[in-house]
């Protein structure tokens, strides 16, 4: 299983191949579906992942359309899977009490649940694109108590947002050699595009400071 794990970290799609012949589908659509599920894994490789996996779709290893299609339902059902622990697992573990005390202040629930009502929306759609925020972002809506037919809603626009785009970006982009020569190096491009917008928040805060 380790080893498994190195090899799908790496985005060694040639291994896994070999090794796992068809069984790669439910293999990628286990991997998308514990990082946008499971709050507690959010290092596994999801854009990097869904743009090798469309590169090699065009190389002829698999097929587009069949891909495309489990690793939106894998996003889709991650993603509603963690807003639920969130909302009712998460959010009794914060109403636990220490020496008579709520863990989490009652106020900062109320705040997080009105940021969600005004801003969950759009947080959900670009959560999708950022690594480790898409992790955590659905179980923060289940916590906040973001009324779940708009999560819902606004959550298939972003996965269908996200999975069409990065996997047809890869799935265009396959013909050219120098891509498919230096897989490597694109997905680390693509993870630091991902966390960019991340970057310049960061450096907006401390220069306003």
């Amino acid at each position: 299983m380790l080893e498994l794990f190195n090899h799908i970290r790496h985005l060694d799609f040639e291994w896994l191949f070999q090794n796992y012949n068809n069984t790669i589908y439910l293999i990628l659509f286990l991997v998308i579906f514990i990082e946008t599920g499971l709050v507690i894994m959010p290092f596994l490789p999801g854009d990097s992942l869904l743009f090798t996996a469309g590169l090699f779709a065009r190389l002829g290893y698999l097929n587009i359309t069949y891909l495309l299609l489990l690793l939106f339902a894998a996003a889709i059902i991650g993603d509603n899977v963690n807003y639920w622990v969130g909302r009712k697992i998460g959010l009794k573990v914060l109403h636990m009490k220490f020496r008579g005390k709520n863990i989490v202040k009652q106020e900062y629930l109320d705040k997080t649940h009105l940021f969600y009502e005004k801003y969950g929306p759009k947080t959900i759609i670009m959560a999708r694109f950022v690594p480790i925020v898409r992790t955590f972002a659905p179980f923060v809506a289940g916590v906040a108590e973001m009324n779940y037919k708009k999560f819902f809603s606004f959550d298939i626009l972003g996965g269908l947002l996200w999975i069409f785009s990065l996997t047809f970006a890869g799935y265009l982009l396959g013909e050219i050699p120098w891509i498919r020569k230096n897989i490597e190096l694109v997905a680390l491009g693509i993870i630091f595009i991902s966390i960019l917008p991340i970057i310049i928040e960061v450096a907006k805060a401390k220069m306003k400071k």
